[in-house]
């Protein structure tokens, strides 16, 4: 194939003989081709914006996901029989002068992707809400070339070729025109309208419903992990989340009232199950639906909500709500949207209602919004946000596209608006302070959203095994697309159409812990659904195996803590990523490009989650329970590196399928050999312990590198440099643990702390070993311990 796509292109540029007109521009180029106008700009060495648009058009288009502005880039130019070609130190973009088409290039000639021969193609449409043009580009790739991207979606694919998906939001559907390639480099297609992706035998395409202009950004990377630094260098950084929101989440749809709620919390409490999360979702505003998303509290079961957030704030733990984008007639809110003409005509949900969304595109719309969940909700103390149903979940008609925005039509920008709802939230509570980290879990995403401190979840998927499966490819191809946050809803949401009975039904509770334990491996664990309530007194008590389960992976993500927060830290600074498609790390093997049921958790985790029922079965309308006969559940190791298996110390090499042992409480984990693991205290909510008793777990057989972040845990101050780290490493072959001096300060931060250090080897594994090899007393200083 890549032999084809260079002789294609000398083929094609070498036959054409009248020359064309083209001018530099201090970025690039701009020309003139079959009265299509072609602009070509450098935002960097990696980043190239391609602009096409039918002469005559003036596109003026200021994009909704891309804030970086265009670097000095120093490139060259050579023209060669109708051919320009521009080559920065990473990449060389060839426009061919007579047909317009663009080609990319590594500069040792590798060839990336191209554009097929006259497929850049402008469609005339009068819409209600004016003219536009449906736009379409087609691209050429490598037969073998794995793909992936395109958001969230359900359909269990994890390479994208030969696929063909509508991109346009809606529930349990998150549209991202970004596609992300195996061989290192990304696009991201510039367009917010409904877009269909095709990749078939002639070729892979976009094509929109509406445009100005065929608009995309090429983005090299070398690797996967540099195509996301580029994403975000091109979109924005993701900020750091607080330190609890990596602990547990209880919630339901939903608790009735404040004294329910709080019992919810006080029952973990006593229980000694760890929790540091509780949301209330909706009609905490009215059960009227006139009322709906009043934005403030008039259901008279929460009587006083600043006591109940308070009481919350006692027992340790924190709160988020639910706000839509859409409000009854009879609400405060919605009256003075409608008077400032800031109100969408379109039906939404609870339909027949006069329920109306309003022009998150418009900055005094997204203020009015922040005003009321700011006077009445914020302001009392509330934690963070659920912004539910940000797609917006609506009736899609023409008359709905053809809605006028303060952007121009709703078609034009339809799939930004979560990232225009969203925003707005972020901007004004950053705005209004910066003591506590804006915390924001919403159903839908757009590209450049991981800017805006958001957590995306999978939306109102149903309990079923294959759609538990079908999460893992949803949210790995979802983070390739650089935002790093995602979740699921623990269970799966719609329990009642498989499991009418829900948590009375033992087959439930087998798919539920399941899912638990996958969740236990996302960045937000989180406990949700309807037509069941899933806390886990519900399942049990001590000692049933249901409540057992649970338990110990709330514990184990506990556990976790020192990692996922380091990792998070990772994500600020260096553009990381916390859930990683095998691809990621093993890119080399291609026996992991289309692998869709197992995971890196950062890059030393190896995740296996059980997505088969095991050991519950219907017969005869009856459950049965068989728990004699352990069964197993195949995981492959990627090639290039060695493996241990968490649970039992054994060491595997890699490139090898295995068959891992899942009883009901044990999900497949291996952990790379290379890899220090910071293992935290055991405690109830995530602040509740300094790690001052840190235990340190290496893996040898290559030598690996750790660096353990802290700070204040719920504040921006790490922006201004306020937060410490140390850099630890291990000497494979020397067996030195090298502790390095501590990095930075902030308040509060211990002085000196204990490391219990343990060499994992054969039969050794956290899991069945209290042993450690050395503890040492560490202050702040270089210390290197022999092992």
């Amino acid at each position: 194939m890549k032999k084809a796509l260079i002789t294609l292109f000398i083929l094609t540029f070498c036959s054409q003989l009248a020359a064309q007109n083209y001018q530099r521009t201090s970025q690039g180029i701009k020309a003139d081709v079959n009265s299509t106008n072609i602009e070509i700009e450098f935002f960097n060495s990696k980043i190239i914006r391609i602009l096409k648009y039918p002469q005559g058009e003036i596109p003026n288009k200021k994009s909704l996901s891309v804030i970086k502005e265009p670097e000095s880039t120093n490139f060259q130019i050579q023209e060669y029989n109708n051919v320009i070609t521009l080559t920065s130190s990473e990449v060389i973009v060839t426009l061919n002068l007579k047909t317009g088409d663009v080609l990319f290039n590594g500069t040792d000639t590798r060839p990336f992707i191209a554009e097929k021969n006259s497929s850049s193609i402008f469609t005339q449409k009068n819409y209600e809400s004016g003219k536009s043009y449906e736009v379409q580009q087609t691209f050429l790739l490598d037969k073998q070339e794995a793909i992936y991207g395109l958001g969230q979606h359900q359909q269990g694919h994890m390479n994208q070729r030969g696929q063909e998906i509508e991109l346009r939001q809606r529930n349990t559907e998150i549209a991202i025109p970004i596609i992300h390639s195996v061989k290192g480099y990304a696009i991201f297609w510039d367009n917010y309208s409904p877009t269909m992706y095709k990749d078939s035998a002639e070729g892979l395409s976009f094509t929109s419903a509406s445009g100005k202009c065929i608009d995309y950004y090429f983005m090299y990377g070398q690797n996967a992990d540099g195509v996301i630094a580029q994403i975000r260098e091109l979109t924005g950084q993701a900020p750091m989340f607080p330190l609890w929101t990596y602990g547990f989440w209880q919630s339901r749809e939903r608790y009735t009232s404040q004294d329910e709620l709080l019992d919810v919390v006080k029952k973990y409490r006593s229980l000694n199950i760890p929790l540091d999360g509780i949301v209330q979702d909706w009609q905490y505003w009215s059960t009227d639906n006139k009322q709906w998303n009043a934005v403030e509290f008039g259901n008279p079961t929460f009587p006083n909500p600043q006591k109940m957030i308070d009481d919350v704030h006692k027992m340790n733990a924190h709160i988020a709500i639910s706000v839509w984008p859409s409000f009854g007639p009879n609400t405060n809110i919605h009256k003075e949207l409608k008077s400032k003409k800031l109100l969408f005509n379109f039906d939404t949900f609870p339909q027949d209602n006069g329920v109306k969304v309003y022009d998150a595109f418009n900055p005094e719309g997204r203020q009015v919004y922040w005003d009321f969940m700011n006077k009445n909700i914020f302001s009392i103390g509330m934690d963070g946000w659920w912004l539910d149903a940000t797609e917006p979940e609506y009736n899609v008609s023409e008359k709905s596209f053809n809605e006028t925005t303060h952007l121009g039509s709703y078609r034009d920008v339809a799939n930004a608006y979560p990232l225009a709802s969203v925003g707005g939230v972020y901007d004004n509570q950053r705005k209004t302070m910066s003591e506590k980290r804006v915390y924001i879990l919403t159903r839908s995403a757009f590209a450049g959203q991981q800017r805006y401190g958001a957590n995306s979840w999978s939306g109102d998927i149903d309990s079923r095994w294959q759609v538990l499966r079908n999460q893992i490819s949803a949210s790995l191809n979802f983070s390739l697309c650089g935002i790093p946050y995602w979740n699921t809803d623990i269970g799966g949401f719609w329990a009642g159409r498989v499991y009418p009975k829900g948590v009375e039904d033992r087959a439930f509770h087998e798919l539920y812990v399941r899912w638990m334990q996958f969740a236990t491996f996302t960045p937000m664990m989180r406990s949700h659904g309807t037509n069941t309530p899933r806390e886990i007194y519900l399942f049990g008590k001590k000692g049933d195996w249901a409540y057992d389960a649970q338990e110990k992976y709330i514990n184990l993500r506990y556990s976790l803590l020192p990692y996922m927060y380091s990792i998070g830290h990772d994500i600020t600074a260096n553009a990381g990523s916390m859930m990683r498609a095998s691809s990621m790390d093993f890119a080399k093997d291609k026996k992991v490009h289309n692998i869709d049921n197992q995971f890196m958790f950062g890059k030393s985790i190896l995740v296996a989650p059980v997505t088969d029922s095991m050991y519950v079965n219907r017969i005869n309308g009856s459950i049965v329970e068989d728990f004699n006969a352990v069964k197993s559940r195949k995981v492959y190791l990627p090639e290039g590196a060695d493996w241990y298996d968490f649970w039992t110390g054994e060491k595997l090499n890699g490139g090898q399928e295995v068959s891992k042992a899942a009883p009901i409480d044990i999900i497949p984990l291996y952990i790379k050999a290379g890899t220090i693991l910071p293992w935290g205290p055991k405690v109830q909510y995530a602040e509740e312990r300094k790690w001052d008793n840190l235990k340190l777990f290496v893996y040898p057989g290559k030598n690996a590198e750790f660096v353990l972040y802290e700070d204040e845990n719920n504040n921006y101050n790490y922006e201004k440099g306020i937060y410490s780290t140390i850099t630890i490493k291990w000497n494979d072959r020397t067996g030195v643990l090298t502790i390095g001096k501590r990095a930075g300060e902030f308040p509060g931060m211990l002085k000196s702390r204990s490391f219990n250090i343990t060499v994992i080897e054969e039969g050794k594994s956290i899991n069945i070993t209290s042993q450690t090899d050395k503890e040492i007393l560490y202050q702040g200083e270089e210390m290197n311990i022999k092992l």
